[in-house]
């Protein structure tokens, strides 16, 4: 389901449950600098991804782009996995 265009948004994070059908929760890390004392911090969000074949395990380390609405809390799909 590699559907792209020029506002895609890409991102990389971790599978960290994959309990239900065609849905995976993926861990997204980033790193942000604060504005007042610019001591580096990484942040964590959680997103609710699609994987249309359910091949996603675990573990993995997956490559996440926006797609249109799927569901209600739904707005990526699993897009390769890399590792």
């Amino acid at each position: 389901m590699s559907m792209e265009s020029k506002k895609t948004q890409k991102m990389v994070g971790e599978v960290i449950s994959a309990k239900t059908a065609q849905t995976v929760k993926v861990k997204v890390a980033s790193v942000k600098i604060h504005p007042k004392y610019k001591k580096r911090y990484v942040s964590t969000k959680y997103y609710l991804v699609h994987d249309e074949k359910g091949i996603s395990k675990v573990g993995d380390k997956v490559e996440l782009v926006s797609v249109r609405p799927i569901s209600k809390l739904k707005r990526f799909a699993v897009n390769k996995i890399l590792s």
